[in-house]
């Protein structure tokens, strides 16, 4: 028989329908905005993808049937992810309806100090994005109320976005209920609240040289208006039965969260919970969103059901209002699932042409020492971000270009899939052209670059990254540098015989 050969691609075929994604995604934002997550990305990612596979199959003669097979292994690699989205459209829905989230709000927001606004602001922030792991909701209901309390009282507007996209970056960044979180530690194979752990390390400290910062800066403000803080608690109260019992619930979460019981578990014995609190506190908003005209157990039994798998909306008697207590339920996360899905038939032809391979040698020559691994890391997902246009797509094909890297050069994959957060989940807000960036600018109403000098979370998280890793805190390798080197089409080849212990970076 004879041996089917593949034609290895240059550099510069493989960067084709990278050109070309980039492309065509800076045309689609341009015409549909934020509403390219609809749908206009996810076939742009299809047409790069088929670009690829014209280029691979005619080019390089690689086979349909490897390309399939990579695609599939691919999109299977993520399959567990999908699961936890769809079980965090549930969880969002009930923690919200069940009176947890709105319990937050109601005594976060009454916390707002005169002479602690900034930092007030950034904390409440960071607390309801924890809650719900999305910084675009976040950003789009109490980030707008808080903005317009700032404004009244004197404050600027980009001081009053960079307060608030900080804490609401901070909380998409570390919640296990948020996409990008999951998105990050399932490219990687890294177990997500491992990921999440992990993340601390850099995260943290980011936030308290933020937080200190933004505290220093709001003495020098006067604060003469609360009127609207006063509007949004009363609001809340009439409509919800807000309650301290109800925070009974996040904390056996977090004590799950804690014992490292399973993701999946974790997140959907929670959903549970606050679907059973929902039945116990507010029978009456179950029954609003259930659209029957008789109360009884069909009408909590049908809205039961719709704040898991729906979207839903109450009347709160404020647009503001009703757009923060709205959820989406499973259904809403439909447009993420389906954007994964696309990126990862991207990856899958991109794997199977060689072209990432191709393209990740650009980057394994700069590595060396740790240091130069996580800067090579962080600059590949700053450049991602600034040309793919979208923190989905980074966050895919950064951690598919460095993955094998960092197995063969013996480093943790929780080492990437931090770092790719570092250098991409709170970035992507501060470049206008980005998805996340047009998105917060229209909502807030603050051009991206009025704000991003303010972001202090988002630009310290890129720079502590990689001071981390100079210091070599808590970063352990599994195998010596040395005994394997990365070729030019980035396979590894062994030295010598491999002997696998356990040392420090900082003891190279």
């Amino acid at each position: 028989m004879n041996e089917h050969k593949i034609k290895e691609p240059s550099i510069w075929l493989s960067l084709i329908p990278v050109v070309v994604l980039v492309a065509l995604l800076f045309i689609a934002i341009r015409i549909f905005g934020a509403n390219a997550l609809s749908g206009g990305n996810q076939i742009i990612l299809l047409t790069a993808a088929a670009v690829c596979c014209a280029i691979t199959m005619l080019y390089c003669k690689t086979r349909w049937a490897d390309i399939e097979k990579s695609i599939i292994d691919n999109i299977a690699g993520v399959s567990p992810a999908i699961l936890i989205l769809l079980i965090i459209g549930a969880l969002s829905g009930t923690w919200m309806i069940s009176g947890i989230v709105p319990t937050f709000i109601y005594y976060g927001i009454q916390i707002i100090h005169p002479s602690f606004y900034l930092v007030s602001t950034c904390i409440i922030c960071s607390v309801v994005s924890v809650m719900i792991g999305s910084s675009w909701t976040t950003i789009a209901t109490i980030g707008v109320a808080l903005l317009g309390i700032g404004q009244v009282q004197g404050f600027s507007p980009g001081w009053i976005a960079g307060a608030i996209v900080s804490g609401a970056y901070f909380g998409d960044k570390i919640s296990p209920l948020s996409d990008t979180t999951i998105l990050a530690s399932s490219v990687t194979d890294t177990p997500l609240f491992t990921h999440i752990r992990y993340m601390m390390i850099t995260t943290i400290p980011s936030l308290i040289i933020a937080l200190i910062i933004f505290t220093v800066a709001g003495f020098s403000y006067n604060v003469t208006a609360t009127d609207k803080i006063v509007l949004y608690t009363t609001s809340l109260k009439q409509t919800f039965n807000i309650s301290p019992w109800l925070l009974i619930i996040p904390a056996i979460t977090f004590f799950m969260i804690v014992k490292k019981v399973p993701a999946i578990i974790t997140l959907f014995s929670s959903a549970v919970m606050a679907g059973i609190a929902a039945l116990i506190a507010q029978p009456h908003l179950l029954h609003a969103i259930s659209g029957l005209e008789i109360s009884g157990i069909a009408s909590k039994f049908k809205g039961l059901l719709m704040i898991f798998y729906g979207s839903t909306s109450i009347e709160m008697g404020n647009a503001e209002l009703n757009d923060l207590v709205s959820t989406g339920g499973m259904a809403g996360m439909m447009d993420t699932v389906w954007l994964i899905i696309c990126a990862m038939v991207f990856g899958g032809v991109m794997m199977a042409s060689g072209m990432l391979k191709r393209l990740t040698y650009s980057f394994i020559h700069l590595v060396k020492r740790t240091v130069s691994v996580v800067a090579s890391t962080v600059g590949c997902g700053l450049f991602l971000t600034l040309t793919t246009a979208d923190q989905y797509i980074a966050i895919v094909l950064n951690g598919k270009m460095f993955k094998d890297v960092y197995k063969k050069k013996g480093y943790e994959s929780r080492l990437l899939s931090r770092t790719t957060e570092d250098a991409v989940t709170v970035i992507s807000p501060l470049v206008p052209w980005n998805t996340c960036g047009m998105t917060q600018a229209t909502i807030l109403g603050v051009p991206t670059l009025t704000y991003l000098p303010y972001c202090f979370f988002n630009l310290i998280s890129p720079i502590m990254s990689i001071t981390v890793a100079a210091l070599g805190y808590k970063i352990f390798k599994t195998k010596p540098n040395e005994d394997e080197t990365i070729t030019e089409t980035g396979v590894a080849e062994p030295k010598a015989t491999n002997t696998i212990t356990s040392v420090q970076s900082n003891q190279e």
